[in-house]
Formats: structure tokens, C-alpha cells, sequence
């Protein structure tokens, strides 16, 4: 078994109360050291890239480096999504890490908060990263987020806005951005591995939702996710740990993979079956057309 990649969340904590994301619920808790070196340990055999994220921001964490020291030592490359809010100089420093390979920026985060911040004073300390990564060549991608493709929330003046500056910053030609939008997901060049990448809003999965139906989904196949306080689910949407299939602080990583929990939800995905309630009530998995073997 090897996952493409395994998001294991080193702080549920984000700061922000974005209206997209579900309400956070836990207690703040993020992961020590010597826990997160024992996951990373026990990941190794299981995938070659890990995520630091599933609803709580990385770069909150003042010793972010110390995390990225030892995902790098055990040849694991790194993936970071944040809101784009704690890219202060001294945190910015931990992105050019030789373990990053990916840092996702969510710009549309300062679209849904009610923040003292001007939208210009957001921008600046991303447009100076982007600056920095050029300057230094390094190789790793910064990949802006706007996932707010979505005609009935439609964030159009936003995004003129956003556009205007993205043009200009990165000597575009006027109207390139908006003359590409396919209104399907994609990714359009801004720099030398710098994109803004578009997507649709998606639905959380909740036991609340209305019912979806069976399906596929690459959960559990493609990849794993390791919440804040060591318990593994199926996916990096199960923020809650609803479906929690053994936590890593009683048992190994090997046995809650070959748990009856696990095979059960492996073997009905392989027949296009949800034997889980959240997933049946999961809209995301509409996006995997097609099972993927």
C-alpha cells in the first residue's frame, strides 16, 4: 500500500473564521515533536510526500522549520497550504526549505473573513514571497488558490481586483487572466512555477448534509490524513474525525490500515459502495468520475 500523499495536520489551529470552512469544534491542539517524528517514522514505507494541513494552518507555528527538519531527514517532501495571513519575514523563511515542494496560498481566505486588514496590506507580504522565490530560483511551486469559481456566490469584483494586481505585479498583459478562465478547474502561469490555480467551491462532508449516494473515492487508496491529536481517517475532509479508523498514540499505523473499519471502506469504494455514512453524504466524491486503479 502507498499513498500518494498523507496530510497530517500539526495544528488545528488556522486564526481565521473563514465562511467556507466548517466551524471548528476540537480544542486547539498542536502536534509535539517527538509524536510527529514517531508519524513520520511510521509514514516512511507509505508515501513519499506528506501535507501539513487539514483544517489548521502550519504557518501559525513560530517552529515550523523544526517539523520541516524532520520530514527532510526521513527524504519525505512537504506540501503547506495556508491562508496566506502568517507570511510575515521571519515565517517566510521556513517556505524555502529544501523539504517544501508545494505551497498552496487560499487568496480567497480574505474574501470570507471580517478581518482589520486592508486587501493590499494581505497581498503584499504573498506578492514579496512570490518576489523572493524568483530572486533565490528556487524549484519549489507556490500555488495561488482561488476556488471560488461559483456563479451563485459569485466573487467577481473580487477577483477584477485580484487580477488587476496579479497583472501587474507579474508584468502580464491587461485582461490575460480573465481571457484564459475556462470556468472549469485549472491552473494559469504567472511565473517561473507560480500559479493561480481555479476551482469550485466544494460542500464539507457532514452527517447533516442530504444524502449523496455510493461512489468512489480515493480515500484510503490515494491518500490518508493524521489529525492534530493522532487519530487517522480516510481522507483530508473528515476534519472531525468522524470515521476515526485508530489513533497513532495507542496503535500502529499498520494495523488500523488492515483494520475491519479500513477494508470495509477499501472494498466498498472498489465496488463504487460508501460504507460510511459521511460518505454517502460527501458530494466531493462526485469529482472522481472515474475509479482510479
Amino acid at each position: 500500500m502507498k499513498f500518494s500523499r498523507t496530510y497530517v495536520e500539526i495544528t488545528n489551529i488556522c486564526g481565521l473564521s473563514c465562511s467556507f470552512c466548517p466551524p471548528k469544534t476540537d480544542s486547539n491542539i498542536t502536534m509535539e515533536l517527538p509524536f510527529f517524528k514517531k508519524i513520520v517514522e511510521e509514514l516512511t514505507p507509505y508515501t513519499d510526500e506528506i501535507a501539513l494541513h487539514v483544517m489548521g494552518d502550519p504557518m501559525v507555528l513560530s517552529n515550523l522549520k523544526e517539523y520541516l527538519d524532520i520530514a527532510y531527514a526521513s527524504g519525505l517532501k512537504v506540501m503547506i497550504t495556508t491562508s496566506g495571513f502568517y507570511l510575515d519575514p521571519i515565517r517566510r523563511e521556513a517556505v524555502f526549505h529544501p523539504a517544501l515542494r508545494q505551497l498552496n496560498i487560499s487568496l480567497n481566505s480574505f474574501n470570507k473573513n471580517s478581518v482589520a486588514r486592508s486587501f493590499e496590506t494581505y497581498m503584499e507580504p504573498i506578492l514579496q514571497l512570490c518576489n523572493e522565490k524568483l530572486l533565490r530560483e528556487k524549484d519549489f511551486f507556490i500555488n495561488l488558490r482561488l476556488w471560488n469559481l461559483d456563479d451563485e456566490r459569485s466573487e467577481s469584483a473580487f477577483n477584477e481586483r485580484l487580477f488587476e494586481l496579479l497583472e501587474s505585479h507579474f508584468d502580464l498583459a491587461e485582461g490575460m487572466i480573465a481571457s484564459q478562465i475556462s470556468g472549469e478547474r485549472q491552473s494559469i502561469r504567472l511565473a517561473s512555477k507560480i500559479l493561480l490555480h481555479f476551482d469550485h467551491y466544494f460542500e464539507w462532508p457532514n452527517l447533516e448534509n442530504a444524502f449523496v449516494g455510493d461512489g468512489y473515492c480515493q480515500g484510503l487508496s490515494k491518500q490518508i490524513g493524521i489529525l492534530s491529536d493522532g487519530r487517522v481517517v480516510p481522507c483530508c475532509l473528515d476534519s472531525e474525525g468522524i470515521m476515526e479508523l485508530g489513533n497513532l498514540r495507542e496503535t500502529n499505523l499498520g494495523k488500523i490500515l488492515t483494520s475491519k473499519r479500513s477494508s470495509a471502506i477499501t472494498d466498498g469504494f472498489s465496488k463504487g459502495i460508501c460504507s460510511e455514512e459521511l460518505c454517502q453524504k460527501c458530494s466531493y466524491k462526485e469529482r472522481f468520475t472515474t475509479k482510479e486503479q
